[in-house]
């Protein structure tokens, strides 16, 4: 339906980071409400859009978010806090737990943000992930026209999620070698280099955010997320800046294999210029042979970097976000977000699809392994028919056995799936897991990032016995 006012939001709903609900009309501002998933790429590249915005016309405009729950663990406001929080996003923020505000506005899609003026009325709806242009558009129009009659901005300020005092703030992506444990510390935008018992090396990335290639000490970071362990080289899908960048493990300096640092539709080729390359949300990197294969989140596609000779190929998906079979960009993904490749297969692991895919690298064919839908979820093991995982982060794949592990953040659970035709099996753990969102393979081990605890487990895959590897100097 057309909302020409917004109708005062329901008290059914939480907000978790404000004390009281904000004001929705102010004179003189614009206020952006948002709904969002905060599992949803798409949602999350809205609310920093927005945020850009908002200081860009610190005294025009604002931003409040609505988080509306895919699966039944973003139901918990403990779990989207700490998921806001990982991803830079500082704005009021309420749960809407039964979709009440959802179908009272008659919305349609993730993101919709409704731009409200002082008098309440709906100036703009902007469905869909877009181009930033789409919300700067409606603003700058609003401010050339609307009044400067500005009142004291009441909005609460929205209090911070306090993480405690850790080595690791949001740790996702590892890789391990023999000698080695690599981890993607997101939260403090730099990728550590430790030994197996947890003492830091070496760190790359001075730790702010930024977007700068050069030695362990000027190479800067922002969000970075997948690793890939390649002989002397490791490939970081630097999530923020929607770039692929490499490090080299002998002489520590970092560079860019591509990606500008903005979002944008990549396009097939020879990459002459990396800054020239635009990618979307970049989550997962995996190397097979000279082949270093991307997961973009934020166009549900896989592509190649061709490392001997710089060239960017698209392997698979439609764009649409869906789970179906088929070849090449008939195939469709639900947010990949994580890959593991050997000889010419590449797995591929779904979050909004709760589904574990695999692609023959030869025709570019994607194979539904474990799925049966993007709104289909839950916890079950056995028979791949009737397995089912909620919002999985992460695989690994074993190299001593024919597994796959999972992690499988919405049931915070480590999972394996039997390759051949095999089951899907849990593993009981002495303790529980807290949003892992990153594993490894190696040395002996499984390696879990547990995202959300800010640490990094070690589980002995015969014993089942736990250890947590302490992160430190």
């Amino acid at each position: 339906m057309t909302v020409a006012t917004l109708p005062p939001l329901p008290t059914s709903l939480q907000w978790l980071n404000t004390a009281a609900p904000p004001e929705l009309a102010q004179r003189g501002r614009l206020t952006a409400v948002a709904f969002v998933n905060v599992g949803s790429t798409w949602s999350i590249q809205r609310l920093h859009d927005l945020q850009l915005l908002c200081a860009r016309h610190p005294q025009r405009l604002r931003a409040l978010a609505v988080h509306v729950p895919r699966f039944d663990h973003e139901r918990e406001g403990r779990r989207v806090l700490k998921r806001v929080h990982r991803l830079g996003i500082r704005m009021p923020l309420a749960l809407d737990t039964d979709w009440v505000a959802w179908q009272r506005l008659g919305l349609r899609a993730w993101p919709t943000v409704l731009l409200v003026d002082g008098a309440g009325q709906v100036v703009a709806r902007i469905e869909g992930d877009g181009p930033p242009a789409e919300l700067d558009a409606p603003v700058q129009a609003f401010l050339e026209t609307a009044p400067s009659m500005l009142e004291e901005d009441e909005t609460p300020a929205p209090g911070r999620v306090r993480e405690p005092e850790s080595p690791l703030l949001f740790p996702v992506g590892l890789a391990v070698n023999d000698q080695y444990l690599y981890i993607a510390d997101s939260g403090h935008n730099r990728v550590l280099e430790c030994t197996h018992g947890g003492r830091i090396i070496r760190q790359f990335g001075t730790g702010d955010e930024g977007f700068m290639d050069g030695n362990v000490g000027l190479g800067a970071f922002r969000r970075p997320h997948g690793l890939a362990l390649l002989r002397e080289m490791l490939y970081v899908a630097d999530t923020g800046n929607h770039a692929i960048r490499r490090i080299n493990l002998r002489s520590g300096d970092i560079d860019t294999l591509c990606g500008s640092g903005r979002r944008g539709a990549p396009k097939e080729g020879p990459v002459q210029d990396p800054r020239s390359v635009s990618l979307d949300t970049p989550r997962a990197v995996a190397v097979t042979a000279d082949h270093l294969h991307i997961a973009l989140a934020g166009d549900n596609r896989i592509w190649t970097f061709e490392l001997g000779r710089a060239q960017l190929t698209f392997r698979a998906g439609s764009g649409e976000l869906a789970v179906r079979d088929g070849i090449g960009a008939m195939a469709a993904f639900a947010q990949p977000v994580a890959l593991a490749g050997v000889q010419q297969k590449l797995y591929v692991c779904d979050a909004a699809g709760s589904a574990i895919r695999a692609m023959q690298l030869r025709e570019n064919s994607v194979q539904t392994l474990v799925g049966q839908g993007a709104w289909e979820f839950g916890h079950a093991d056995g028979a791949r028919a009737i397995a089912q995982l909620q919002e999985p982060q992460a695989i690994a794949l074993d190299p001593d056995a024919p597994l796959l592990w999972i992690a499988d953040s919405g049931n915070d659970r480590l999972r394996s799936l039997r390759l051949g035709g095999g089951e899907l099996s849990s593993h009981l753990l002495p303790q529980p897991l807290h949003g892992p969102a990153g594993l490894a393979v190696g040395a002996g081990a499984v390696w879990i990032a547990d995202t959300d605890a800010h640490a990094v487990l070690r589980v002995e895959p015969k014993t089942g016995a736990m250890l947590l590897v302490p992160i430190g100097e």
